[in-house]
């Protein structure tokens, strides 16, 4: 690799001839403060991809067959000292290709690391705002791609207060949010609650029977379920509807729930309990095709627990939207210690949010969705002091994130 030094009286300055000489993928080694001024080591990113896939490609042809390694348990006090031991040559032509391409990866981990905290300073002193907005999402649970896609429409010339109001008022308009007379109570059809296992699909279902019941009367709702694998899911449903006065019908297959569609056509709602599965169970598919193909449509609502993780928020969401959901319900937000994840996908998939719950009371606990008090929520959680990041955090937050895109990338 050919690495080349620029000095320029200010970092923009060497910045620019960074960019005109080696294009604006190249990446930053180092950079100090000198006499003349700034100096900055880079280097061509081209160059560096190019030695890493040079030895990814040789260490593949001489790859044997080697058992994984157990990850070592770590604790929280740390090890003695130990002196380093002399590196013994490499055994063959694998360990040396190996060895490079971790070296390699060690490499750009360091350079992303460095031109993050570069980038975080110079944007710090030239957009403080725009910083102060995108740690405030940060901490509140939101990916970093969401958090620099809002942040780059922030306006000029505003202050702090009026940038959080300006940030508010983009999640409000970017929800999507079942207004009133909108929502699926209203309209009626028929409506198969969805989603993985232990988010609430039927405690809802029992809580928007109740909402239909009292709104239309318990003559004008049905309730079926599929859920033929939990042991007393049946009874559980059968519970409720006994308690609310309305049907509950079992079906087990396509032409069962066909047939008992057809029986209920001038129903005003009829909601399907669905067996609970995970995002990755094989037998989603004959889910999907159950739901499917029947001469009254079938809505799938997907439900989302807001207690969950992000990442998997994320893997629910691109999931189950492949096969098309007609709107959303998030569940547990009593449980949630943070919203930022649930908005976050809800936003970037565009998802139609019916109503939210919020404990385990039918139907109590069944409430409308309030865009404003939502986003206004998010952003009032605080996160567990053990895991608030401090300011110098915030970039190597921002290069991990990077860098965990880069590899499922294959960069």
């Amino acid at each position: 690799m050919k690495v080349k030094k620029f000095c320029a009286p200010t970092s923009r300055e060497a910045l620019r001839l960074v960019r005109e000489s080696l294009g604006g993928d190249a990446i930053i080694l180092s950079n100090r403060q000198t006499a003349a001024g700034i100096e900055i080591m880079a280097v061509a990113e081209q160059e560096v991809t190019a030695a890493t896939d040079s030895a990814e490609e040789s260490s593949t042809a001489f790859r044997p067959n080697r058992p994984e390694m157990n990850r070592m348990a770590y604790s929280v006090n740390p090890p003695a000292f130990q002196p380093e031991q002399p590196l013994s040559p490499p055994q063959n032509h694998y360990d040396s290709s190996a060895e490079i391409v971790r070296e390699m990866r060690y490499l750009r981990s360091l350079l992303q690391g460095q031109l993050s905290g570069f980038a975080w300073g110079e944007m710090g002193r030239s957009e403080p705002i725009r910083v102060e907005l995108m740690k405030a999402m940060l901490g509140a649970g939101f990916s970093a791609g969401l958090a620099r896609e809002l942040t780059t429409h922030l306006p000029e010339g505003c202050d702090l207060a009026k940038a959080f109001s300006w940030l508010k008022a983009a999640f409000v308009h970017n929800m999507q949010v079942a207004k009133e007379g909108q929502d699926l109570i209203f309209q009626g059809g028929v409506y198969a609650l969805v989603g993985p296992t232990g988010v609430g699909k039927t405690t809802t279902v029992a809580k928007l029977a109740a909402r239909c019941a009292l709104a239309h009367g318990p003559s004008h709702i049905a309730l079926l379920t599929t859920d033929n694998y939990r042991i007393g899911a049946h009874e559980q449903l059968r519970i409720y509807g006994k308690i609310l006065g309305v049907p509950v019908h079992p079906v087990s297959d396509v032409t069962d729930l066909q047939a008992t569609l057809q029986d209920l056509r001038l129903k005003h709602l009829v909601l399907i309990d669905t067996v609970g599965m995970s995002q990755r169970d094989v037998r989603l598919v004959e889910q999907i095709e159950l739901l499917s193909g029947q001469a009254r449509k079938v809505h799938r609502i997907l439900l989302l627990n807001a207690a969950a993780q992000a990442d998997m928020l994320e893997d629910v969401v691109g999931i189950y939207t492949r096969a098309g959901v007609d709107g959303c319900i998030i569940t547990k937000v009593d449980e949630a210690l943070s919203l930022g994840g649930i908005l976050d996908v809800l936003i970037r998939y565009r998802l139609c949010l019916h109503f939210m719950t919020n404990g385990q009371r039918v139907p109590e606990d069944l409430h409308s969705i309030q865009a404003a008090y939502l986003v206004d929520r998010t952003f009032r959680l605080r996160p567990h002091p053990l895991f608030a990041m401090q300011d110098a955090e915030f970039p190597i937050a921002m290069a991990a994130k990077d860098s965990s895109v880069n590899q499922e990338a294959g960069v």
